[in-house]
């Protein structure tokens, strides 16, 4: 399942017409406005301990899909998106196949689609920042402020998640911030008022999304064969999610917890 760190220009390098993808999801309404399609892309460079879909990682998974079936099937929805709604790609990374996907966002323009992309920021290059050109909406997953922390949490380190929110406020185009509630894991204080400082002069910031941590991916951890490592760990109370709520509303507007 794992791969080298050098390994995750396969899935970019490939034919521009096809993409590899984990799942497809009609009639969307928890990855950003209105009622989307959403495609989940297959490859991940992070190691999520609470990654609810691990077997979306491998870059040699999933199933091959053209650009062409992606739109046909996005134009025969279109009717149910409304002025809000759209196609939503998140992961996996989508970022990993960034070529592609300015492939599909052309074309999904072309036909009047809102096009939104929910990634945890991993890659930031030229082709990155086309593909944020033409993203309407960006949802950013900023896992944790702190390096360390969030080396724990996902194996690698945060500066190109935040340099990519950066990037993002440099162009004056929307972005939701997402924040997933771990007990033990993300739910300290001083970490939670950092993170929302961090932001609080951000103005593209439209959104903010506090993801209360639960065990519905713990199954498909052990049908892999694989240590779920927050198998003890309990979902947030209520009293905790409140709290930390207010402490993101005291930097930032429209705090909600999903």
């Amino acid at each position: 399942m794992y791969f080298l760190e050098q390994d995750a220009h396969l899935l970019n390098d490939s034919d521009n017409d096809i993409l590899r993808i984990h799942s497809l999801e009609t009639f969307g309404t928890h990855d950003g406005p209105g009622i989307r399609m959403v495609v989940f892309v297959q490859g991940c460079q992070f190691r999520c301990l609470y990654c609810q879909n691990p077997d979306s990682i491998d870059i040699h998974g999933g199933t091959l899909v053209t650009i062409d079936e992606l739109v046909s099937k996005a134009l025969k929805q279109k009717s149910y998106f409304g002025k809000q709604g759209g196609v939503t790609v998140s992961g996996g990374e989508p970022l990993l196949q960034r070529t592609k996907l300015i492939h599909l966002f052309d074309r999904l323009h072309e036909n009047g689609i809102n096009t939104c992309l929910d990634s945890n920021g991993r890659v930031l290059d030229d082709h990155t920042k086309e593909l944020l050109e033409r993203t309407d909406l960006l949802l950013l997953d900023v896992k944790h402020i702190n390096p360390e922390w969030h080396k724990k949490l996902t194996s690698l380190n945060n500066t190109t998640t935040l340099k990519i929110a950066e990037h993002r406020e440099s162009t004056g185009k929307p972005m939701w911030l997402r924040y997933v509630f771990v007990p033990g894991w993300t739910d300290q204080e001083e970490y939670l008022h950092e993170w929302a400082k961090h932001f609080s002069g951000y103005k593209t910031v439209e959104r903010v999304e506090i993801i209360p941590f639960h065990q519905l991916g713990k199954h498909k951890w052990e049908l892999m064969n694989m240590k779920y490592e927050l198998a003890d760990t309990p979902s947030p109370t209520t009293e905790a999610l409140e709290n930390a709520k207010a402490i993101f509303s005291s930097y930032l507007d429209n705090v909600t917890i999903k």
